[in-house]
């Protein structure tokens, strides 16, 4: 009986596998010089996600560019994070981060407006499932700061439900209605 129960728990990896999207965000050929000559191997960036909030990112080396780029995706699948979304499509409010000299900003957006980022955050956002996003990058154009801060950003990003029990109220004490009204003022 454990047997099938094993056999269970590895079909139900392999279903979350197959959901799972794989973005190559960049490929780079790395040279290092040794005695004998020169030595040559792939880097591959990577970002995974389930398009449901949960994603990962992850470099691999290798001497061919799909070696890289697998080692790279196991790797990102082992190193995934959920992130909270609102409703599903966006983020609950804008944050701000920073790595290296590489600072990003990502501003949540009303329904219908669409990922607005540029490459590296662009294929972090698809991995993740984000609808509707605004983002600028400034400083650095390097890949992986640019993931690295974006990551980051989305680490900071928090949901009503959490704040509402760290702060011991109700979800409805902590939300701000949307016609620019406090929640708060029931209590009155």
């Amino acid at each position: 009986m454990a047997r099938q129960s094993k056999g269970n728990s590895d079909q139900r990896e392999r279903d979350r596998d197959d959901q799972i999207v794989e973005k190559l965000v960049n490929v780079r050929r790395v040279t290092k010089v040794v005695k004998g000559g020169k030595t040559m191997r792939f880097s591959a960036l990577v970002v995974v996600g389930d398009g449901k909030g949960r994603v990962g990112y992850a470099t691999g080396k290798a001497r061919e560019v799909p070696d890289a780029v697998k080692k790279a995706v196991d790797k990102a699948k082992r190193s995934m994070i959920r992130i909270p979304l609102r409703e599903g499509r966006t983020l609950h409010h804008d944050v701000k981060a920073r790595c290296g000299a590489g600072i990003v900003v990502l501003r949540s957006a009303p329904a219908g407006t669409g990922v607005i980022a540029g490459g590296p955050m662009r294929a972090v956002f698809e991995a993740l499932g984000i609808h509707d996003i605004v983002s600028k990058s400034n400083g650095t154009n390097n890949y992986h700061n640019m993931v690295r801060a974006t990551f980051e950003a989305l680490q900071s990003v928090s949901s009503p439900k959490v704040i509402a029990a760290k702060l011991g109220k109700k979800i409805s004490d902590v939300l701000v209605r949307r016609d620019g009204q406090a929640a708060a003022t029931s209590n009155q």
